[in-house]
């Protein structure tokens, strides 16, 4: 076999000696592979980010919320968000204990409240709507509230998640009516918690939000946590050396926060933050096959069977993944070119990758799409009635299993109903 730019990988040692086309020839394409080495190095950078004794992080599930993948980073001693009820129930399913799991919860129905207060699972409002409805329920328990600093940041405006355009959270201004609510309900506030927005690699627009919320922090007493969100960004082109996220330096001016902190508040409370991204998102690829070549006018066209069905973030978020090329034949080609690499969805704006220069790319080359391990599968659909793929985990023995299996047809209408006599 061939690998015609494979300097990332290589670099990685991703496939811990598996090739490729074997993989796919197993257990079929489009496929999502993902390296569990990779995967816990992340979670103990994460980990050990800060010195400050009270640190907590909170894996943020909605990025890849795969069974195995949970259980790898619950033995990594991460504790874990939820975004709802379905992702509770995984955490739990997991080995996830209660009071490891912190539901944030974002114009949720008194039914999923009541999941959440059955279960002994904290959980996080972000109005004063929903704190009145949490009271109502629950008179008496413990509760956390997400507040916005003002301070947004990400690589798009979809996942900006604070400041003046955003749907979530509790303004400062409206601090006396929620105190009001917590007392009218005899309601413990137990801890505060925002998120700035999704991948940024300025650890100064971080620290400018985790002041922002620390502020807030301060008209509270006897508060138990603040958890700072995540957001946490990683370097999606790395072939074109793209710098990581300082975490060096990102550390240093946490503990300085962190400190300055704990010694006005009195108290050394428990920092939390909550990475999804950056941990699940390089440990993960998607191999599939080039199904054909082409011109329109002067445009040249690599078409493939990842359609947007499978990875949602580039036609969503215009985001760039990084592409390697692999080859199973002796063809030889050391020339570059400017081609558009699309999907199998009947979509004009299903791109992988538009007018990127690539190596030279023929019928029946596999493709690798690198960085999709967050936001991947988790954005799956069986848009144009296509088939999810399966989901393989490389062991740090370099054994290749099963951890989703590849959807049949009967799944497409295990749930529908006929209306036929």
């Amino acid at each position: 076999m061939q690998k015609l730019n494979s300097k990332v990988t290589d670099e990685l040692n991703f496939f811990e000696g598996n090739d490729p086309y074997k993989l796919a020839e197993e257990f079929g394409t489009p496929l999502y592979v993902y390296n569990e080495r990779i995967l816990r190095q992340r979670c103990r950078e994460m980990k050990n980010l800060v010195s400050y004794e009270n640190f907590s992080v909170n894996y943020s599930a909605k990025a890849n919320s795969n069974l195995a993948f949970l259980e790898i980073v619950n033995e990594e001693g991460l504790n874990v968000d939820a975004m709802s009820p379905g992702e509770i129930y995984t955490e739990l399913k997991a080995g996830f204990k209660p009071e490891q799991i912190f539901y944030i919860s974002n114009n949720v129905s008194e039914e999923e409240m009541r999941f959440a207060i059955d279960r002994d699972i904290l959980m996080s409002v972000d109005s004063l709507a929903q704190l009145e409805q949490y009271g109502k329920l629950n008179p008496g328990g413990k509760i956390a509230a997400r507040f916005n600093g003002g301070i947004g940041a990400g690589h798009h405006e979809k996942v900006i998640t604070a400041g003046k355009k955003t749907k979530f959270a509790i303004n400062p201004e409206y601090i006396p009516e929620f105190k009001a609510i917590i007392k009218k309900y005899n309601l413990d506030l137990v801890g505060i918690n925002q998120h700035i927005g999704s991948l940024f690699m300025d650890g100064e627009k971080y620290i400018e939000g985790v002041k922002a919320i620390l502020n807030i922090a301060k008209q509270f007493e006897n508060i138990k946590f603040v958890d700072l969100g995540g957001g946490f960004g990683i370097p999606y082109e790395k072939q074109a050396s793209q710098p990581r996220l300082d975490l060096k330096s990102l550390s240093a001016m946490l503990d300085e926060v962190f400190e300055s902190f704990a010694n006005e508040y009195g108290e050394r409370i428990t920092f939390k933050i909550e990475p999804g991204r950056y941990i699940s998102a390089e440990c993960g690829l998607i191999l599939g096959k080039i199904t054909a070549v082409k011109y329109n006018a002067s445009h040249k066209f690599a078409g493939t069977d990842i359609g947007f069905n499978v990875l949602q973030r580039p036609i969503m978020y215009d985001s760039h993944h990084d592409i390697e090329i692999y080859r199973q034949s002796d063809f030889k080609s050391d020339k570059q070119e400017e081609i558009t690499v699309v999907g199998n969805i009947c979509e004009s704006g299903d791109i992988l990758a538009k007018d990127r220069v690539l190596p030279e790319i023929v019928t029946g080359d596999m493709i690798a799409v690198l960085d999709a391990g967050a936001y991947g599968y988790s954005m799956c659909s069986n848009y144009n009635n296509r088939l999810r793929p399966a989901e393989v985990l490389i062991r740090e023995n370099g054994s290749a299993i099963l951890i989703r299996k590849r959807d049949c047809l009967e799944d497409l209408v295990s749930h529908f109903i006929s209306i036929k006599a």
